[in-house]
């Protein structure tokens, strides 16, 4: 498990990104470059990192399933989530 400070900041920083991005692609269309160095620092999406919804770990992400590949497994061994299983042959 992450630490609930590591989760904390990374919805921060979602939120922040969310709030700047329309004033930040206007900034990127006009071209203003100074503007946009003003922004916050945490307002570019570049900056916020991919993590397991359920634990946190921000290592072996899976896109697809906002999960980490260990939480993966888990929930599709116990069948957790619809049209997974283990391959078998």
């Amino acid at each position: 498990m992450a630490k609930e400070s590591m989760k904390a900041r990374e919805v921060k920083r979602a939120k922040l990104v969310a709030k700047y991005a329309e004033k930040r692609a206007q900034l990127i269309a006009e071209g203003d470059y100074v503007g946009l160095q003003k922004l916050p620092r945490n307002a570019s999406p570049i900056r916020m990192h991919n993590r397991c919804s359920m634990t946190g770990r921000p290592k072996g992400y899976m896109r697809q399933f906002g999960l980490s590949r260990i939480q993966f497994r888990e929930m599709a061994s116990a069948g957790l989530i619809p049209g997974i299983k283990k391959a078998s042959w």
